[in-house]
């Protein structure tokens, strides 16, 4: 998969089948029209090209009484995911407020058609692009044919009768509900980020912590609590159990954190990137009155913990 940061990047020798949206989090629904997406350059023999933003257009657009926007994907999340589902190519749109002003129809006309040569479109149930979201199914089928494109819109997709979509993933990890994200989702939950040096608290304890910072600030972490993950470090697939939060029983801390200690792992990973999968909540953070307390806690922890990885050994759900 080639990676594009701009229109002139792109070959323009190649036709294309293309899709476009911001794709946060990369859902079942967005694997569907992916899925269409690729169908359709296999009979017609074009590329597929896959278009999205960086940054968030809700973030650049942010409205002063609007709450801040929450990334299920980072670029960097984003483009690892999409990595493996076989798209030839990826054009990040550097988006800004001035982008934003361009018309859908100019869109349509100077940059998918004349820059992309764009043979296909697919877009999604609810799409819209372009100035004050004026791009609709409407706009692309009318010059359609004056600019000789196809246009399909994918299925809605769906979950025991509920639509998938980002928000509804959204809600589920802001209360700790990982295993309904993850259906939603089809995988787990990812937070990406580089290792940073802590406080160096879990390693006089006996129980050393990865503190991984993630890459964007608007990352939505899950909420407060501890929950058995996974990681793929060095091509091994290393288990443990996170925290997120304020570490009451030690500290005053404000902001949450994400730390992790990883089973059967003893090297360090100090500056390196490491992507982290929640895979189940195990319960809410909460201050314990002695060292003693938490230690009897983390035991009980990481029981749930090893039950969960000896279900994954057997194929059984966790």
């Amino acid at each position: 998969m080639v990676v594009y940061h701009s229109f002139d990047e792109v070959p323009q020798n190649q036709a294309t089948v293309l899709t476009i949206g911001t794709f946060d989090g990369l859902h079942k629904g967005h694997l569907s029209l992916i899925n269409l997406l690729k169908e359709r350059a296999k009979t017609l023999g074009a590329k597929t090209l896959l278009l999205t933003f960086h940054p968030h257009p809700q973030i650049v657009l942010q409205k002063p009484n609007r709450p801040p926007v929450e990334l299920l994907t980072t670029i960097k999340e984003r483009i690892q995911l999409l990595s493996q589902l076989g798209i030839d190519g990826v054009l990040v749109i550097p988006f800004s407020r001035e982008f934003a002003q361009i018309g859908a129809e100019q869109f349509v006309r100077e940059y998918l058609v004349g820059k992309l040569n764009m043979k296909h479109i697919v877009i999604g149930y609810d799409h819209a692009f372009g100035n004050n979201r004026q791009g609709s199914e409407d706009l692309l089928t009318t010059l359609s044919g004056e600019l000789r494109f196809s246009v399909e819109k994918a299925p809605i997709v769906d979950i025991d009768g509920e639509t998938i979509s980002s928000t509804k993933v959204r809600r589920a990890i802001a209360v700790g509900d990982i295993t309904r994200a993850n259906q939603l989702l089809g995988f787990p939950y990812l937070v990406g980020g580089k290792v940073v040096e802590g406080d160096g608290r879990g390693r006089k304890l006996g129980l050393p912590t990865a503190n991984i910072e993630p890459s964007e600030p608007q990352k939505l972490l899950p909420k407060n609590g501890v929950y058995f993950v996974s990681a793929l470090i060095d091509g091994k697939e290393v288990f443990g159990m996170a925290n997120i939060g304020i570490r009451p029983t030690f500290t005053d801390d404000i902001h949450p954190r994400l730390e992790v200690h990883f089973f059967d792992w003893n090297k360090m990973l100090y500056d390196r990137e490491v992507m982290v999968a929640f895979r189940k909540f195990i319960r809410d953070e909460r201050k314990f009155e002695s060292t003693g307390l938490f230690f009897e806690q983390i035991v009980a922890d990481r029981d749930v913990c090893m039950e969960a990885i000896e279900n994954i050994k057997q194929g059984k759900p966790i």
